[in-house]
């Protein structure tokens, strides 16, 4: 099940010059920068109220958001949804016919697991199913 869009995801070509746009003219704000290094990305989550925006900052020249950039320019690269048991939603989707990116749950920013479905099984769209742990945990207290 699909709790809530987590965030969107926008590839940049660089978190300092991006993040002004955000913090000073969106006034939003900048929860965190970290380096993802199996994604080969820094990352930076803004709030933006009900969801986050993640700028994401290849750390290579031969990373996958290297490559989007190059191919299709900064812009949104991904939307992820929050959900619980994301093994069980990754077997879900695999069982319906359509095609993961990811098998098996792999680790993200804030130690989330997460996995991608393919955009040619998601209408064009990149998706990112997350599970947080930390979330999920303040879920069962309240």
């Amino acid at each position: 099940m699909i709790k809530k869009i987590d965030h969107i995801g926008i590839a940049v070509t660089s978190i300092a010059e991006a993040l002004p746009l955000y913090t000073n003219i969106f006034k939003l704000e900048l929860e965190g920068i970290e380096i993802v290094e199996n994604q080969g990305v820094k990352v930076a989550f803004v709030n933006a109220g009900n969801t986050k925006l993640e700028l994401l900052e290849a750390l290579s020249k031969d990373s996958p958001i290297a490559r989007f950039i190059e191919e299709r320019g900064e812009g949104i690269h991904h939307i992820a949804f929050s959900v619980g048991n994301i093994s069980s939603r990754i077997e879900d989707i695999k069982n319906a016919g359509l095609h993961m990116i990811d098998k098996t749950a792999i680790i993200g920013a804030h130690h989330a697991q997460i996995a991608f479905l393919h955009p040619k099984s998601g209408g064009g769209v990149l998706y990112e199913l997350c599970e947080n742990y930390e979330e999920e945990e303040n879920d069962r207290h309240l």
